[in-house]
């Protein structure tokens, strides 16, 4: 059985282990101490709204969305940032659950939509697909990596 809450301090142990567990999939150096410290910064000044997906009542995937604006539609819109199941836990619906729950909580909090960016190679852009999000294929996506970055 799959269920999914909106996380509170009281998941940061797990959503640690998670986070961890992604930054490793994304090639990134295991720290365990500065997950901690990012996660219980996010839950703590409410900058993001993370959600928990747990199977049979483990905790096995999260999804974190942070809040932006549109200006030219004059409205706010979310940006799905993350999505995350352990790779033992793939395939059994938490990822679709995930993302209907950011669905819901979009449309709860009268948001224009959701934006997601994702690996031109990641397979779950048919699941994506599957559940009514559409690739952008007529803007182009850049970033600029500050110099100075720690």
């Amino acid at each position: 059985m799959i269920g999914i809450r909106r996380a509170t301090p009281d998941f940061l142990k797990e959503l640690t282990e998670l986070l961890h567990e992604y930054r490793l999939f994304y090639g990134q150096d295991s720290n365990k101490k500065n997950c901690k410290r990012f996660l219980k910064e996010r839950l703590q000044k409410k900058d993001s709204v993370i959600f928990i997906g747990t199977y049979e009542g483990k905790p096995v995937g999260f999804t974190q969305l942070y809040s932006s604006y549109s200006t030219v539609s004059l409205k706010p819109l979310l940006i799905l940032n993350d999505l995350f199941v352990h790779p033992d836990y793939r395939n059994k619906g938490v990822a679709k659950a995930l993302l209907e729950e950011a669905k819901t909580h979009c449309i709860f909090e009268k948001n224009k939509g959701l934006s997601l960016e994702t690996a031109l190679d990641n397979p779950a852009q048919k699941l994506y697909e599957s559940l009514g999000w559409i690739k952008d294929e007529a803007m182009l996506h850049y970033f600029w990596t500050n110099p100075e970055k720690n």
